[in-house]
């Protein structure tokens, strides 16, 4: 995992009001909760008394109360109440359990995994999608590091062959480029395939007007757009589970139905449509072994592989960064 960054892990939707949901993200076990005024909390799912699953207890005003013996926790992870020792008994600071900032924005539950600050960044939401769009989603479990299911969609390669029959259509096998580019920590990348008629593929450098061109776009660390057009992509977001399981949040944006029955008929058939294409990538990325990508391993790449190269590189460097920023011990 990439520390000190916001990480998209559930849709809004699956916090509600007046209960504990349990899930387990970035590779911990955590609970979720809103209070009276809708806010989202997150602290780790583990009592620091006898080891019980909070999500398992109950709210009481706007505290977690452990099912077991009744501990209450506030939002910072402090325990308030110990029911054991009564209401006047004074609780010391050891009794507590880690508290993760979480946001809710842009339809997901975002927790920042890493250093606490007062003064955290903004959500790395695209912002483009931030206004204007409405959208389908379906979501469901990949059992690959959350590494891998990224760079399916970073790979401009597998399209004629895992897509042949759908948006690999075509029968182009010649990968020119890809052009990427960075800005700070987001990655587009540019498309220009073809068919093989015996020519040499052109160097990213080779290519003109690369700005013209398809392209598609990356935000560390876990969401990614397809920039079909001015009024229509498919979003994905990469919730890691842990080491061996990702939960992929998959949406079609669009803004140019407006009518709200047309509307909702519109994201819910290219909601289906996108469903048939991630399952075509299913099936192969299941089989990939390791099951989690890095930087050096024993993988040999080719120039269309330049998005994954990327990635990785970048990931990397993040790792390194906030590695040598850690005291010594």
């Amino acid at each position: 995992m990439i520390k000190n960054q916001w990480y998209a892990i559930l849709d809004s939707r699956q916090v509600k009001k007046n209960k504990l949901i349990g899930v387990t993200r970035l590779s911990e076990k955590l609970v979720f909760w809103r209070d009276a005024a809708g806010d989202v909390h997150c602290v780790y799912d583990k009592c620091c008394h006898r080891g019980a699953s909070l999500c398992a207890g109950k709210l009481v005003n706007d505290h977690v109360e452990c099912p077991f013996h009744g501990f209450q926790y506030d939002a910072s992870g402090k325990v308030t109440y110990i029911p054991a020792n009564g209401a006047a008994a004074k609780v010391v600071e050891n009794y507590r359990v880690h508290a993760y900032p979480a946001r809710d924005a842009y339809g997901f539950i975002w927790v920042w995994y890493g250093d606490y600050s007062a003064d955290l960044p903004e959500i790395p939401f695209f912002e483009e999608l931030k206004t204007g769009f409405s959208y389908g989603q379906f979501s469901e479990n990949w059992n690959v590091h959350y590494s891998r299911a990224i760079e399916n969609q970073l790979d401009v390669v597998h399209l004629p062959f895992v897509h042949h029959n759908t948006i690999g259509r075509g029968n182009r096998t010649l990968v020119n480029g890809p052009v990427v580019k960075w800005q700070e920590n987001c990655m587009t990348f540019y498309v220009k395939n073809e068919p093989d008629h015996g020519q040499r593929p052109q160097k990213p450098n080779e290519i003109a007007d690369y700005e013209k061109l398809f392209h598609l776009r990356f935000q560390m660390p876990n969401i990614w757009q397809n920039i079909i057009s001015d009024q229509l992509r498919v979003f994905a977001a990469f919730a890691p589970v842990d080491e061996e399981n990702t939960h992929i949040y998959l949406r079609f944006y669009q803004s140019f139905v407006h009518v709200p029955v047309l509307k909702q008929l519109v994201n819910a058939l290219s909601t289906v449509s996108n469903r048939v294409i991630l399952h075509q990538d299913r099936r192969v990325v299941l089989t990939q072994l390791p099951k989690k990508s890095e930087f050096t391993m024993k993988e040999n790449l080719v120039q269309g592989d330049l998005p994954i190269l990327e990635y990785r590189k970048k990931r990397d460097q993040l790792k390194r960064a906030n590695d040598a920023a850690e005291p010594q011990k």
